[in-house]
């Protein structure tokens, strides 16, 4: 499985703490490796289908990832709150 994180992935996370860019860092590895294997998430840890491709995870009680997956690839589209992520899936 492939992953790749987008340029609006690294924008949005600029503005995080240092103790918050590790916990994404950790997140993503952790999404990466239930897709590819298929397991279930840790608990605590939610991934929801939002539109078509489109899915969240939660790694805070305000902070979320929104990846995207098609076929072998898993592209992470921004960091942000429920209304960054609303805003995002809007323009797409």
């Amino acid at each position: 499985m492939r992953y790749e994180l987008k340029t609006s992935f690294d924008r949005s996370i600029k503005r995080l703490s240092d103790d918050a860019k590790i916990e994404i860092k950790k997140t993503v590895f952790e999404i990466i490796d239930i897709i590819a294997t298929g397991k279930n998430p840790a608990k605590g840890q939610s991934l929801t289908r939002l539109h078509k491709d489109y899915w969240e995870a939660r790694t805070t009680i305000r902070e979320r990832i929104l990846f995207k997956i098609t076929d072998d690839l898993i592209q992470f589209m921004i960091v942000g709150n429920h209304e960054d992520i609303k805003r995002f899936l809007k323009r797409i």
